[in-house]
């Protein structure tokens, strides 16, 4: 299901293109209106968390029986879903990224894991059944019977990365983990990723991958890697900063935990942002 009624088109007459770690073109029944789809066993969600409450107003009413799995960065979607309907629900955060080259085509740049688990009281056994359909896809997934500890390790991540990236216009690279010299950029990385250990701490979850580690590899996979907040500011469309360092500091209020420099990166974030409407003409960007 489509936003825009030409994306839909697109994806009608030529299918979807991907290409880079994978190459096929798939043929999909592309439409904006959920009453023209087959009843589905799955829904996955797959908007950014910006656009993610009106994407599920859109479904609302509909497909009652089916699972929906958000796949959201940062906290809360889960909860914006159940708002909007009584489905049983799946929890995800994925690593797989590309870059939208058209409509109808998408280049795969990671092939990496989507980690999933059950929310509320779905069953376990139905996130390893979604888990089990990814990878005989030739997709990487791994089941958790409580995904908070992987849910949080990449909320620190992308936290930390996605922030560095869009106000400094880097992409995920080498720079990201280089402490060798006062003036690197990792001291920053490290010290951000830091003070998102310890709200996990107080908030009385334990990490399932450290996550300064996992930006150090990622540095290290050779690819020169665009974070999507980076893409947003560069576009000057609305990040997701809200639901993703948002989450995170105002977790940290609740739970008394200082954390100076993420709310820094916050707070510069949003005044990026504010900065574009403040220069611009209001039409003259918006929401692709």
């Amino acid at each position: 299901m489509c936003r825009r009624e030409e994306h839909a088109r697109a994806l009608g007459e030529n299918g979807l293109r991907v290409s880079g770690r994978h190459g096929f073109v798939a043929e999909v029944a592309a439409t904006t209106e959920p009453a023209k789809l087959l009843e589905p066993d799955l829904v996955i969600v797959a908007t950014k968390t910006t656009e993610l409450d009106l994407a599920l107003a859109r479904i609302a009413g509909h497909w009652r029986a089916a699972t929906v799995m958000t796949v959201q960065n940062g906290l809360g979607a889960e909860e914006i879903a159940r708002r909007h309907g009584p489905w049983q629900l799946v929890s995800a955060v994925t690593f797989m990224s590309g870059t939208r080259h058209a409509d109808d085509h998408v280049e795969y740049i990671l092939d990496t894991e989507t980690w999933l688990g059950p929310y509320g009281e779905t069953p376990y056994a139905v996130v390893e059944e979604i888990a089990g359909l990814l990878v005989a896809s030739e997709l990487k997934a791994r089941a958790f019977e409580d995904l908070r500890p992987a849910q949080w390790s990449k909320l620190i991540f992308n936290s930390t990365v996605n922030t560095v990236a869009a106000l400094t216009g880097l992409p995920h690279d080498g720079h990201f983990a280089e402490r060798d010299r006062p003036e690197q950029l990792g001291h920053l990385v490290h010290a951000l990723v830091a003070e998102g250990e310890r709200v996990a701490a107080a908030a009385g979850v334990e990490l399932h991958e450290d996550p300064w580690e996992m930006n150090v590899v990622a540095t290290r996979r050779g690819s020169r890697h665009y974070p999507s907040m980076l893409e947003d500011v560069e576009a000057r469309r609305p990040t997701e900063v809200d639901h993703i360092t948002g989450a995170l500091v105002r977790e940290a209020e609740r739970l008394g935990v200082p954390v100076p420099l993420q709310a820094a990166m916050y707070r510069l974030v949003k005044a990026r942002e504010a900065s574009w409407s403040s220069i611009d003409p209001p039409d003259s960007y918006g929401v692709q």
